[in-house]
């Protein structure tokens, strides 16, 4: 039995500026002229307790990352090793990327420096940034008179 989908002129259009636009993102150097060999994939979550961000880094030793926070910005750094060079001829393609990542990001004054802890699982780095006591929510109880 044939699935039949309805045809879409504009998806294949959309698909080619995602691939043409990760090329690009993966090629990008940093303000300081440092060179980024790729960009590792983020989530970014917010609550009451702090945030929390996951990134992909299937294939880096966790020895490899170096995390900084300095003047109110978490830079994470590391690098994707080839563990052997293979010249073949024969690769049809590469997708995996090698090399050196760096990744930035401002963080709002409500962070507590002092608790930011990671760990690293099965490939995902999770960084968590506690937010300072003052700075959670907190309940008032309305008197009932």
């Amino acid at each position: 039995m044939a699935l039949l989908t309805r045809f879409d002129p504009w998806r294949d259009l959309a698909r080619l500026q995602d691939e043409v636009t990760r090329m690009f993102d993966d090629r990008l150097t940093t303000s300081a002229g440092e060179s980024v060999g790729w960009t590792p994939r983020c989530d970014i979550f917010e609550d009451e307790e702090g945030l929390s961000l996951r990134f992909d880094l299937a294939g880096v030793d966790p020895k490899d990352v170096d995390i900084r926070f300095e003047n109110g910005v978490l830079t994470v750094k590391g690098e994707r090793k080839l563990e052997k060079e293979d010249r073949r001829e024969n690769y049809h393609r590469v997708e995996v990327a090698y090399g050196t990542f760096t990744r930035s990001f401002t963080l709002p004054g409500s962070i507590d420096p002092e608790k930011i802890r990671a760990e690293s699982r099965h490939g995902m780095l999770a960084i968590h940034l506690p937010k300072k006591p003052e700075a959670k929510p907190k309940a008032i109880s309305v008197k009932v008179s």
